[in-house]
C-alpha cells in the first residue's frame, strides 16, 4: 500500500510541477497575458492525485473557478461593504452556486477571497480565470488519459 501511495506522490507532484511551471512560464516569461490562479494550485490535487474524484472533471473544474471568481468580480466591483463582509458572502454564496449548479470544485471555494483580496476587474475572468483552467484541463486529459493509461474524464 506504501508503494502505492509513493508512486501516487510521486506521479502527482512531478505532473503539478509541470503544468504548473508552464503557466507561470506563460505568465512571467511571455507577454500573452496572466495565467496562474493560487487556486490551480490546489486544483492539481484533484486532477493528478484524485483523477476519478467528481470534483476533478473538466465541467466542474471550469465551470467551478468561473462560477467562483466571477462571483468575486461581482462582490469586489459591485457591493460596496467592508472587505470582512464582502469576502465571507462572496465564498458563501461562490460556494452555493457550485453546489447548485453541480459544479463543485473545492479549490475554486478560495479564489473570492482571491479576487476581492486582489480587487481585480472584469479582465481576470479571461485571464487568469478562462485561459489558466482551459490550459489545466487540457494537461490533464492528455497526461491522465495517454501518459497515466487512466480513463479521464470519467463519463456518467
Amino acid at each position: 500500500m506504501q508503494d502505492i501511495d509513493l508512486k501516487k506522490g510521486l506521479i502527482a507532484g512531478i505532473f503539478s510541477i509541470f503544468t504548473i511551471g508552464v503557466l507561470t512560464f506563460l505568465t512571467y516569461k511571455t507577454e500573452l497575458g496572466i495565467f496562474l490562479l493560487a487556486s490551480f494550485g490546489s486544483s492539481m490535487v484533484l486532477l493528478y492525485g484524485y483523477p476519478e474524484s467528481p470534483f476533478a472533471q473538466p465541467k466542474n473544474v471550469f465551470f467551478g473557478h468561473l462560477v467562483t471568481a466571477s462571483i468575486g468580480v461581482f462582490f469586489v466591483n459591485l457591493i460596496p461593504l467592508p472587505l470582512y463582509i464582502n469576502i465571507p458572502l462572496a465564498v458563501g454564496f461562490g460556494v452555493g452556486l457550485m453546489i447548485l449548479l453541480n459544479v463543485t470544485h473545492p479549490p475554486a471555494g478560495g479564489n473570492p477571497v482571491i479576487v476581492i483580496i486582489g480587487s481585480v476587474s472584469l479582465d481576470y475572468i479571461f485571464s487568469p480565470v478562462i485561459t489558466g483552467s482551459v490550459i489545466i484541463i487540457i494537461f490533464a486529459i492528455v497526461i491522465n488519459r495517454y501518459i497515466l493509461k487512466k480513463s479521464y474524464p470519467k463519463f456518467k
